[in-house]
């Protein structure tokens, strides 16, 4: 995989400008982390070097001054509102998080529960924190008029009626599983009642995208919009900070829109406010570890046009109208993008012509493009795994890594025993097979042993694909997109 980003540099130069900030307002910083602390998918594909965990990783450098709070709103565990990546709901996604942090040293403190209106769900939820112990659980409450009715929510009839979250280190990441949480709330609650007890606390927001520093139609930042366009996010110049400083400065039209609110909440809470734009708020240094440009646009186009099958087999299912589709594309339009542009795909194509049958493609590292059709004995996918793992072990096509008589006992026992219509093997199934034939048989083993080499790879079958299939490309760590074609 070409490499278009500084991973290192990323670790040291933006611990480094957290600290900074920490300092400019003395005894506490809260800071809302925006999108995923963890496992940060969508950076890993724009920005090729970019570790998945690296947010993490990098707070990992501050571990002594940080503390953990993680936020989730009442509605969304009432509503049990599910994470898309991980398919697991909020509240499960809660637990999660809070083991992954412990696990890595970091230290969890408080889960806020927000948007609190006695919801049973959220109360259960409490209880369930509070019998597994370890943090404290806290609620915020309803506040009418939020966020413009300022008067209110700068009083002890707003922010004054939350409870207040105990923190004892001089970092506060204030994170969530998804967007909507509350964490911007909890943050500004935290600044009014610390504040009316007489503490020093200021607020930073950290998004990775868009990207500040780098122009409004760069590759990277309209992925963001793709990536975002179910929630209708636009990028957009910070004007806030045109006026201000006479610089070009990317954000996004929510941040803009909520801005003249905060600078009235910081008012209200302070007298003045400490930043002069959103883009002051920031403290991302992503753009300034950009390595090669050009590998890092060519990654964003890549990006788009996986979200345009995404959001195309979305409507398909029923799971979103065609808003979110016409949105991506106009973005393809506007970079001159086709699903020409991703080249597994017009190989698929391809193969589907000279087969008839529903096919599949796979670009490997080096550019090399794998095909694979529909047989009586294997899906596409399953025999395009087969294939790709033949072409990188140098083990000659005409190979038969799992014979026949392997292969019809498990199909009957699929049809005839499970009562399946598929009588195909999936790509779990292939795997299995090879795993128990890798013990007396060198192909076997060696076709195993380069799933590695499919990481970051590239692959497009032309039909829907299996949930089972799905998800043994995405822990192969492929770039997968298919028709929105029901088989």
């Amino acid at each position: 995989m070409k490499v278009g980003f500084d991973n290192e540099k990323y670790l040291r130069i933006q611990s480094e400008h957290i600290k900074e900030r920490i300092a400019q307002f003395g005894d506490k910083l809260y800071l809302e982390f925006g999108g995923k602390l963890y496992d940060d998918h969508h950076a890993s594909r724009v920005l090729p070097g970019f570790q998945p965990d690296s947010k993490l990783r990098m707070l990992m450098q501050l571990k002594d001054d940080v503390e953990i709070v993680i936020v989730i709103s009442a509605e969304d565990i009432e509503h049990n509102k599910v994470r898309g990546d991980l398919d697991i709901t909020y509240d499960k996604d809660v637990l999660r998080l809070k083991e992954v942090f412990t696990e890595r040293g970091l230290y969890v403190s408080s889960v806020v529960i927000t948007q609190f209106n006695g919801q049973s769900s959220a109360v259960l939820f409490r209880e369930r924190l509070e019998r597994i112990g370890e943090v404290k659980v806290y609620y915020h409450y309803l506040i009418e008029g939020y966020p413009t009715n300022v008067e209110l929510i700068d009083s002890d009839a707003g922010f004054g009626k939350n409870d207040y979250v105990e923190t004892t280190r001089p970092l506060v990441v204030v994170t969530a599983p998804g967007p909507g949480s509350g964490k911007m709330a909890v943050c500004l609650s935290q600044l009014y009642n610390d504040n009316r007890r007489g503490l020093k606390a200021g607020y930073a927001k950290f998004e990775t995208f868009p990207i500040w520093n780098i122009p409004l139609k760069h590759p990277v930042n309209l992925a963001y919009e793709a990536a975002t366009a179910d929630l209708n996010d636009v990028n957009m110049i910070d004007h806030f900070h045109l006026e201000a400083y006479g610089k070009t400065a990317v954000n996004y039209n929510r941040d803009i829109e909520i801005f003249p609110v905060l600078n009235a909440i910081f008012e209200g809470i302070y007298g003045e406010s400490p930043y002069k734009s959103p883009t002051d708020m920031g403290v991302n240094m992503t753009g300034f570890c950009i390595s090669d440009d050009e590998v890092c646009c060519e990654a964003s186009k890549q990006e788009i046009i996986r979200r345009y099958y995404t959001a195309l087999c979305n409507m398909t299912d029923g799971k979103s109208d065609d808003h979110e589709v016409n949105k991506l594309v106009l973005l393809m339009k506007q970079m001159k993008l086709t699903t020409a542009n991703r080249p597994c795909t017009v190989a698929a194509y391809e193969r589907k012509l000279r087969s008839g049958t529903p096919s599949a493609a796979i670009e490997l590292a080096d550019g090399t493009l794998i095909t694979a059709d529909t047989s009586p004995l294997l899906g596409p996918s399953a025999a395009l795994l087969l294939s790709a793992t033949k072409h990188l072990a140098g083990i000659d096509h005409e190979v038969k890594l799992i014979p026949q008589e392997m292969i019809v006992p498990i199909q009957m026992m699929k049809t005839s025993m499970l009562h399946g219509n598929n009588p195909r093997l999936h790509t779990d199934e292939v795997l299995v097979a090879l795993a128990v034939l890798s013990q007396k048989d060198e192909n076997c083993r060696r076709a195993l042993d380069t799933l590695p080499k499919l990481d970051g790879c590239q692959v497009h079958a032309t039909v829907m694909l299996s949930e089972v299939d799905r998800k043994i490309f995405k822990k192969l760590g492929c770039g997968l997109t298919f028709d929105p074609v029901k088989k």
